[in-house]
């Protein structure tokens, strides 16, 4: 496997790809965490899903596809997290609508854009390998406001994840705090959208931060394992499809399903 790694990473598109797995480790390792404890993987999956939508346009008219989808993942985020709170429409319903919407409305610009349309596959599917050196610095662009975002609000995202009524009692606006860390996810789910596209992104956000709740006991060091496992599975991930001509993104997923599975299975095996 070193030698696998150390040729790979000669290739310049091949080190970029794996820069852009760290970045996007770094952040989903972070968020993930929050996404596990607060339970609303539902959630990133519908933003992801809908990001094609932003994607799409992006593309018809010419722009960035990542900042495309970072524009509609917040503004996907944000709609879920307000019809939730303003309407008595049930959260799965409210991301079934979004997420489908937004899946349509994304074909249909990418398959009216001239000469895109055999690219819808790489979009749904993951592109790392296409990640461009504007890309990777939106990514760590995105990474720093996150990490200072959660910085700045650790306790205040921490209340509402474990105790959302306490925390408004004690005076937290919980619902400006839930709608930020729904935005902070959305970003996140942008990253990893880069990695293994839009139908895995909700994977890897959660899967490393579950293996890592098994084993540690506070928010930070869930936070730093995941992180961790989120780049081991990464580049483990590139290293087994480059030689083997494997699609990355599934290659990171099945990767990260494995170990996930293994680890349940020994702590089932222990009680």
């Amino acid at each position: 496997m070193p030698t696998v790694l150390e040729s790979m990473l000669m290739s310049g598109f091949m080190r970029q790809a794996a820069l852009a797995g760290l970045l996007a480790s770094l952040a989903c390792g972070i968020m993930g965490a929050y996404v596990v404890i607060r339970r609303i993987s539902f959630i990133a999956g519908g933003i992801s899903h809908a990001v094609l939508a932003g994607m799409g346009c992006a593309v018809f008219f010419h722009g960035s596809p990542l900042w495309g989808a970072a524009i509609s993942a917040v503004l996907v985020a944000l709609v879920i997290g307000w019809l939730h709170q303003r309407t008595r429409e049930s959260e799965d319903t409210l991301i079934a609508s979004v997420w489908t919407v937004g899946m349509a409305v994304g074909v249909l610009f990418i398959y009216k854009t001239p000469g895109y349309a055999a690219d819808l596959f790489s979009y749904i599917f993951g592109n790392i390998l296409l990640v461009s050196g504007a890309d990777l610095k939106a990514m760590a662009a995105f990474d720093v406001f996150i990490l200072v975002s959660v910085f700045a609000f650790y306790r205040r995202f921490m209340a509402v994840c474990y105790d959302e009524e306490f925390a408004r009692i004690q005076g937290v606006s919980t619902r400006a705090v839930y709608m930020f860390l729904l935005c902070l996810v959305a970003l996140t789910v942008v990253l990893l959208v880069q990695v293994v596209g839009v139908i895995l992104a909700m994977a890897l956000l959660t899967i490393p931060a579950a293996i890592a709740s098994r084993w540690t006991t506070s928010l930070s060091g869930m936070m730093a394992l995941a992180t961790v496992l989120g780049a081991l599975f990464t580049l483990l991930g590139l290293a087994i499809a480059y030689p083997l001509d494997l699609p990355a993104g599934a290659t990171v997923v099945l990767i990260a399903g494995a170990f996930y599975i293994f680890f349940a299975l020994g702590r089932l095996s222990q009680r």
